[in-house]
């Protein structure tokens, strides 16, 4: 990686705000019962909130925008990506909104059951973004979970030719083939590629997708590591191996580290293997976003695997 004794790079990351539950069993019961959990965390999460704690963690200066409620679970989930080094400061409060919340349940296989809830009161408007902002910022993140800011945001960093990551995980095609090309660097998962290009051959898919597309299209395949197109050619880079205890936010966190080490200057190849050594890691660790690794044992990892 980079030398690090420049500033470090300042990024936004965009999406939906929410507060997990997040419990670990043995194993997800298919039918009516109660099981004791082994373990439990409540978080501030999302998937572009845990992008940003991981940008911080690898030493970006990162704000998240977003929408939470005027309610007491807004002032924990406030409190708790500010202790994560996150700056809260353009995250709005709609008045009479409830915060979202998320019931996630971990098996011992690192497998999860997501149950999310949005309150429709916390409003889709996007006008209210500080656009200005963008003037002191390298790089912005969005993921597909508010359409309307990741649009403006997107569409405003374009105009200033700002490094955009898109997230294109799950979500309805129409909305992925919009945003997409919005970006310098769409980033699907695997599920999100294959609704995007609508071919199950992500390797042929991305050839023929990236062949329009003006910037880096990848996709992230997880224990499978992460493809990408480069001079017309699908390339692939392998994860490191680990034992998964929890694959919650590991895309999220191969964004955030994604998103650092292409601002820093990172090839695609080194940014993608850095990111691939920091989603395997927070795969070992139970809590989602709270087992996002250290930039120390990122770069440990990568020397030790590539």
């Amino acid at each position: 990686m980079n030398d690090r004794t420049v500033a470090p790079k300042r990024l936004i990351s965009l999406g939906a705000c929410v507060v997990d539950a997040i419990m670990k069993v043995d194993h997800i019961p298919g039918s009516d019962a109660k099981v004791l959990a082994e373990d439990g965390v409540v978080i501030g999460a999302g998937m572009a909130v845990a992008a940003a704690c991981a940008a911080a963690a690898m030493g970006g200066e990162v704000a998240v925008w977003g929408r939470i409620g005027s309610d007491r679970i807004g002032d924990f989930f406030l409190a708790d990506l500010q202790d994560a080094g996150v700056d809260t400061s353009a995250i709005h409060r709609a008045e009479g909104a409830r915060t979202a919340v998320s019931s996630v349940i971990v098996d011992a296989h690192g497998q999860r059951l997501v149950v999310p809830y949005f309150d429709t009161r916390l409003g889709f408007d996007a006008s209210w973004l500080p656009i200005e902002r963008l003037d002191h910022v390298d790089c912005v993140l969005a993921d597909t979970r508010w359409p309307e800011g990741a649009r403006r945001l997107l569409t405003e960093a374009r105009n200033r030719g700002l490094i955009r990551v898109f997230d294109g995980d799950v979500s309805d095609p129409a909305l992925l083939r919009e945003l997409a090309p919005l970006s310098s660097h769409a980033i699907f998962s695997e599920p999100g590629f294959k609704l995007f290009s609508g071919d199950d051959d992500v390797f042929a898919g991305l050839e023929r997708e990236a062949a329009g597309f003006d910037g880096c299209m990848g996709v992230t395949l997880g224990e499978r590591g992460f493809a990408w197109v480069e001079n017309g050619r699908a390339r692939h880079v392998p994860a490191p191996r680990v034992e998964v205890l929890d694959t919650l936010a590991a895309g999220d966190t191969f964004h955030g580290a994604f998103a650092v080490a292409i601002t820093e200057g990172e090839t695609i190849e080194t940014a993608a293997q850095f990111a691939c050594a920091a989603a395997a890691l927070k795969c070992t660790r139970f809590g989602g976003r709270t087992g996002i690794p250290t930039r120390s044992e990122v770069e440990a990892m990568v020397a030790a695997t590539y």
